[in-house]
């Protein structure tokens, strides 16, 4: 079935939340329902907004509107305990992009981009503004397709030094956050075996765990002792050196069989 997030900013709204009530599609939304996906009236799909799901039939049609009637309406549950965060330093955009779309596929309930020592771009900039309606063009896209309830969050990008040190003061304070740090590991830094890792996380019974994982160029150093300073070892997949997309979605796949959360 096809499904569509609704866009209040576009003019989409639910007029009657009800059986019976109405749809309006405007904007960019009414665009890829009616000229790309070539729906129209007597078509039958859902839309998506704010956790509900409308099976709606179109009924009528204007340049500029299109009406559905309410057929069905069904609660869409909310990501399970504990959510699954990403903190991502930024790769080349390409593989940013498929890294987005994975994760909302895979449940992640946000992404925190980061400028590191060797990140894709290290600082703020009109490069990275530049991106920011395509990565949401993505995210939503791919919400649609998977069928979420909710959109994925693309956190502002921020250093990695503070973000650890609020990662921190959070955990200081009683929160119940957990973290596992992505790093193939050194002969000084010897790196502790997945199974390890998540069990010491399992144990403080976590409602968020983020997941870290360094751009093409990995993490420096320095960056791996700020890491073990707030108390975050480095985690091993393996032997093998993963590829920045496939080091995400391995690890989110690992979280969500760990927690069950594949149901």
């Amino acid at each position: 079935m096809r499904r569509y997030w609704l866009d209040p900013n576009e003019g989409d709204a639910v007029d009657h939340a009800d059986v019976g009530g109405t749809v309006r599609l405007c904007g960019d939304t009414l665009h890829h329902i009616r000229d790309v996906c070539r729906q129209g009236v007597g078509d039958r799909f859902e839309v998506l907004v704010d956790g509900r799901a409308y099976f709606v039939e179109l009924q009528q049609e204007t340049k500029r509107e299109s009406v559905g009637r309410i057929l069905e309406i069904r609660d869409i549950e909310p990501l399970p305990f504990p959510r699954v965060r990403l903190a991502l330093a930024i790769p080349r955009f390409p593989v940013f992009e498929a890294v987005l779309e994975k994760c909302v596929e895979l449940g992640v309930e946000a992404i925190q981009p980061l400028f590191t020592e060797q990140s894709f771009i290290r600082t703020q900039s009109d490069t990275w503004s530049s991106k920011q309606a395509r990565f949401q063009k993505i995210i939503k896209g791919a919400t649609q397709q998977c069928g979420r309830g909710e959109r994925m969050e693309l956190l502002e990008p921020t250093k990695l030094a503070p973000f650890l040190s609020d990662l921190s003061a959070d955990a200081n304070r009683g929160a119940q956050v957990g973290g596992l740090f992505a790093y193939e590991g050194s002969r000084d830094v010897p790196s502790l075996p997945i199974r390890q890792s998540l069990g010491l996380i399992k144990a403080k019974e976590p409602r968020a765990v983020w997941v870290f994982v360094g751009g093409e160029g990995g993490f420096s150093r320095n960056e791996v002792q700020a890491f073990t300073a707030v108390g975050l070892e480095p985690t091993t997949l393996g032997p093998q050196v993963l590829r920045v997309e496939t080091a995400c979605v391995a690890l989110v796949s690992i979280l969500k069989y760990e927690w069950d959360l594949m149901r």
